[in-house]
């Protein structure tokens, strides 16, 4: 390869005789044997052929077989040879030092004159030559052309220095051999000798043939920077394995991936050291904490050994290093970015994530499938990716610009500007990928000058410090830089917020109703869990410590204020959820809530149940809805009623029977049952002509003196009892009817006024339902 050469000064010349040579020849130059591509020789072998002159080193001159050689042109009749003790500085950009020495060949051409010199620099040499006319000279390592001159009327030089390896020849400054996996280097140095280079004391190979302070792997967002410097993006809400070691198969670094406020953009959400051998999963979690298994670690500055793991806390995050088999895996963890760094010959054989650049992601996927469902949302308009890509940028230029050669910037950079262009610049992320850099550069040992003050980024810390968010929830900024919350994950909250609902529907039970509010929906809005209450506004709602669901509820012992109405054969009891002092006047600047929830109580429809004499009882089962209860009939032979009539009672005429009207799952505090009226029928159907009355209105028929009525309207049951009859001239069954009321209990009585003129307010009474009786004789 031809170089440029400027001058080669002559500092002091002790002249040398001259050798006219005029045929082939061999002659030595021992005196200043010169380095011709990293191999010195001491003799030169002159051949004159029909169109060439060639000046070996090796050998004489022969065109079927290799050597190193100078080819020139061939002289009229001779050549002149001398050596000259000159001492000569070089000026040369890639040599150094003085010569001392030359070798020179001067020449008579048909077409003009040149002169050869061969400078002895050491390890180093340079061919000048000087020509009155145009000629050409190659200088040929084992028969091959390494560099060539072509001259017109000048003087020009080549370094003719180099390193040989394997009949090779090396140019300074070019590698000979390199190993990747052992980083063990062979380069041609600046003064053509061979020099071995291995990463150092206190580096590790990375196997990749480029040597680090242990190897660095960054996962950010939905980004994970392998420790080869090759980028992979996670496109699920899946845990991967980020590390293994062949050598530690117990052992192994887990990351698990969520979205946030958007539902097509994953963020790292947490990350497991897993101990299998010991049965023990580390777990570094979002607001700077960590636990073991499921229990909360006390960590501070100081080192603290959690099953042979060393972990520290500070304000910038947590810490976990653990052992390798002679090796060191530590882990750091900010509730945004975690870094693996890893020493020792454990890093040639890395896997998971961070290790194998080829990894097949699915084959290191460790969750099911559910999480693996893609979802789609429109781009966020108001993100400027023009400006995002600037600001991402930052990385090419100073002071980071210092740390490239020891941790390439365009994975940061391509990791910064996918996130940002997706994802709004809130919870820290405008500074995140600029931070992992520059720790990236901390662990290499490159110390950035400062650059926080003009990216407009405060000094590291864990983001969302010892705030904890349930499941459902991630802790982001409420607004750019400020105050952190827990807001809602964009899946989860996408059913209410589709619907536009701030929770669940109304659970109605037995005998309560609760509704179920999302504490982050609330929060979206602005609005307080602790302002709200029901119609009472003593009940309030109850917010659960863990998954922070608000929860309000009344029931028949407080009805927090519940209001009662009718709809048909319905009983609503509705509630209302607001804030309180809602305000009267014309404008308000706090969003209002006024959330209304119900729940129902249905009369049971008109049923015939016949059974005989020997049997028990009717029962009816009453489902409406959420709400459900059931109605029996029961005949029992003593007052205290405990003597159930079964199929083995024999019921004599005139004999006293007591029937007991019971209801189970319904509430005593809000309702009360009512028998309004029963009777009996010769016929099955209840409004059949032939009947005889028992109870009318509420009350004993004063046609039938054996009737007495027990506790109606006053609870969820009563009874009645009367002397057994039948139909004259007939044998055949009785039908015993019974008409109830459910009656909603207020300041209102529900017992219906059976003696003197005097009447009491009751109630009101709602749609009637009918049971009915048979005796078969």
């Amino acid at each position: 390869m031809l170089r440029p050469l400027l001058l080669l000064s002559a500092v002091a010349m002790v002249t040398a005789s001259v050798k006219t040579i005029r045929s082939d020849q061999n002659v030595s130059i021992s005196s200043c044997p010169i380095r011709y591509y990293g191999v010195e020789y001491n003799n030169i072998y002159i051949k004159f052929t029909n169109n060439k002159l060639a000046i070996c080193f090796d050998a004489m001159y022969n065109v079927t077989a290799v050597g190193d050689c100078i080819i020139g042109p061939k002289p009229v009749a001779s050549v002149d040879f001398s050596i000259l003790q000159t001492a000569v500085r070089s000026r040369f950009q890639n040599v150094s030092g003085t010569s001392n020495c030359s070798v020179k060949f001067e020449a008579q051409l048909t077409s003009g004159r040149f002169t050869l010199n061969l400078f002895n620099f050491g390890t180093e040499a340079v061919m000048s030559v000087t020509s009155t006319g145009a000629m050409k000279f190659e200088a040929m390592v084992n028969g091959t052309t390494v560099d060539t001159l072509n001259l017109p009327s000048a003087t020009a030089h080549v370094d003719i220095s180099g390193c040989r390896d394997a009949g090779a020849v090396y140019k300074p400054g070019s590698v000979v051999s390199s190993d990747p996996n052992t980083c063990f280097t062979r380069t041609c140095d600046q003064v053509a000798t061979v020099q071995n280079s291995a990463c150092g004391a206190l580096e590790t190979c990375l196997g990749n043939g480029s040597c680090g302070h242990g190897a660095i792997c960054t996962v950010t967002a939905n980004t994970v920077i392998d420790i080869h410097g090759k980028l992979k993006t996670i496109e699920d809400r899946c845990s991967y394995t980020l590390l293994s070691a062949p050598s530690d198969p117990d052992f192994q670094i887990v990351a698990h991936f969520r979205e946030r406020r958007r539902t097509d953009v994953s963020f790292l959400e947490s990350v497991v050291l897993q101990l299998n051998d010991v049965g023990f999963h580390i777990h570094l979690d979002q607001g700077n904490r960590a636990s073991l298994n499921e229990s909360l670690l006390s960590l501070n500055s100081s080192v603290r050994s959690v099953q042979g793991v060393l972990m520290s806390r500070d304000h910038r995050g947590v810490t976990a290093e653990a052992s390798l088999s002679g090796s060191t895996a530590s882990v750091f963890f900010d509730g945004h970015m975690a870094q693996i760094h890893v020493e020792g010959p454990a890093v040639k054989t890395l896997g998971g994530l961070c290790g194998k650049s080829s990894a097949d992601l699915s084959r290191l996927r460790s969750s099911d499938s559910s999480c693996q469902k893609k979802h789609q949302q429109s781009p966020d308009s108001s993100i400027d990716c023009m400006a995002v890509a600037e600001r991402c940028s930052l990385l090419n230029k100073p002071p980071f610009d210092i740390c490239h050669q020891h941790s390439g910037p365009q994975p940061f950079i391509t990791a910064c500007s996918q996130t940002l262009c997706e994802y709004p610049a809130l919870d820290g992320f405008n500074c995140q990928f600029l931070e992992a850099y520059a720790r990236s550069c901390q662990l290499n040992n490159v110390t950035l000058k400062s650059w926080r003050p003009g990216a407009s980024c405060p000094s590291p810390q864990a983001f969302c410090r010892d705030r904890t968010c349930s499941d459902h929830e991630f802790c982001g900024e409420k607004t750019l830089g400020g105050e952190t919350r827990c807001f809602c994950r964009a899946i989860f909250a996408s059913k209410y917020r589709t619907s536009d609902t701030l929770g669940e529907p109304t659970v109605c039970n037995q005998s309560s109703a609760s509704v179920i509010l999302v504490g982050c929906l609330l929060e979206d809005k602005g609005i307080k869990h602790s302002a709200l209450h029901l119609n009472d506004d003593t009940c309030r709602g109850v917010m659960d410590p863990l998954d922070h669901m608000v929860t309000f509820s009344f029931n028949g012992t407080n009805n927090c204020g519940a209001e009662v109405t009718t709809d048909g054969n319905k009983v609503i009891y509705t509630n209302t959820i607001k804030t309180g002092n809602i305000t009267t006047g014309v404008i308000t600047r706090h969003d209002q809530v006024y959330i209304n929830f119900s729940c129902i109580h249905t009369q049971p429809e008109v049923k015939t149940a016949a059974f005989k004499i020997k049997d028990s009882s009717v029962m009816e089962n009453i489902t409406t809805g959420a709400w459900n209860y059931t109605l029996t009939m029961r005949a029992y032979s003593d007052p205290g009623l405990s003597q159930v009539v079964d199929s083995n009672t024999e019921v004599q005429l005139n004999q006293k029977i007591w029937v007991e009207l019971n209801t189970v799952g319904l509430e005593g505090g809000l309702v009360a049952l009512v028998t309004d009226s029963c009777w009996a029928t010769k016929d099955q159907p209840p409004n059949s002509t032939v009947r005889h009355d028992l109870i009318s209105n509420g009350c004993a028929d004063s046609g039938d003196q054996t009737v007495k009525v027990m506790g109606n309207g006053l609870g969820t049951s009563n009874s009645f009892s009367f002397n057994m009859f039948q139909f004259s001239g007939s044998s055949t069954d009785v039908y015993l009817h019974c008409k109830l009321e459910l009656c909603v209990k207020s300041s209102k009585s529900c017992e219906p006024t059976c003696s003197g003129n005097s009447r009491k307010r009751r109630s009101v009474r709602y749609s009637a339902t009918f049971i009915s009786m048979t005796w078969t004789k």
